[in-house]
């Protein structure tokens, strides 16, 4: 009668320690199981909003951010391309009004921009997603056409853009640059995937 109690109460510790041990693993198991379901920090980082410091960009320059794995050129125009932009002979340009949605609503002003001196684009053709040149000298060498008064080439297939991003006629680009959502969070901080109205 001893023997029997003694190999219940085992039986007992034995499947208790089991179960123990079992769920012990099993929880090992789920949590990088379920955890990998979860988005990597670089999938989460690629819809992120992106911070820009425009403090150092000279007049004239352009720089390159990242946001969505796209570039966003961000350029400072002078006021001499401002001009330059502003007095183009709109029968030049396909969508001169950006009648094509390929910005937010509060950009739709001539210079697709908050303000007039600094101009945010992605820096894709829209033709075939190539990455156009900075050609923003007036009458810049190569880009094939008169009276070039600065802007994008896209040398792969000829599409142009002027510094606003509008695209000319005749080219195989169907529409202008895209502008970003974006908003200045202050004079020199640019954030780019955050709209200006719902910040």
């Amino acid at each position: 009668m001893a023997d029997n109690g003694v190999n219940k109460g085992r039986r007992r510790f034995l499947v208790g320690a089991t179960s123990v041990v079992g769920a012990v693993g099993a929880v090992g198991v789920a949590v990088p199981f379920v955890a990998s379901w979860q988005p990597s920090a670089k999938a989460r980082a690629a819809g992120a909003p992106v911070q820009a410091d425009v403090s150092k960009l000279e007049p004239g320059q352009r720089m390159t951010v990242e946001w969505r794995g796209r570039p966003v050129w961000i350029i400072n125009r002078t006021p001499e391309m401002i001009e330059r932009t502003e007095s183009i002979d709109t029968a030049r340009l396909a969508d001169p009004n950006s009648d094509v949605p390929q910005q937010p609503s509060y950009v739709t002003n001539m210079l697709r921009s908050i303000k007039q001196d600094i101009g945010v684009l992605i820096g894709i053709c829209t033709h075939l997603g190539c990455s156009p040149l900075y050609r923003p000298e007036p009458d810049a060498e190569g880009v094939g056409v008169d009276n070039w008064p600065g802007g994008f080439f896209c040398p792969c297939h000829g599409s142009r853009f002027d510094l606003a991003g509008r695209v000319f006629t005749n080219v195989p680009a169907p529409t202008n640059l895209e502008v970003p959502p974006y908003r200045f969070e202050s004079d020199d901080i640019i954030i780019v995937g955050e709209d200006e109205e719902t910040a």
